[in-house]
């Protein structure tokens, strides 16, 4: 399952809409990637989503 390992974020449920107003089952996934990341000078492969890469990169965290 695709679960981001630093923000936890992982799948949501709701529903599909459609015109007439019928509702149907759907699975809404985070964008998760596997990146490298230096950690206290060590290489670490960790699953990140994207919105979660994107406010590392924010804070200067990762390059």
């Amino acid at each position: 399952m695709a679960v981001c390992e630093i923000s936890g974020k992982g799948k949501m449920y709701g529903h599909n809409v459609s015109f007439s107003q019928r509702k149907t089952r759907k699975v809404f996934k985070p964008n998760v990637q596997k990146k490298t990341l230096i950690v206290d000078g060590q290489k670490l492969k960790v699953n990140v989503a994207a919105s979660t890469l994107r406010t590392l990169k924010k804070k200067g965290l990762v390059k």
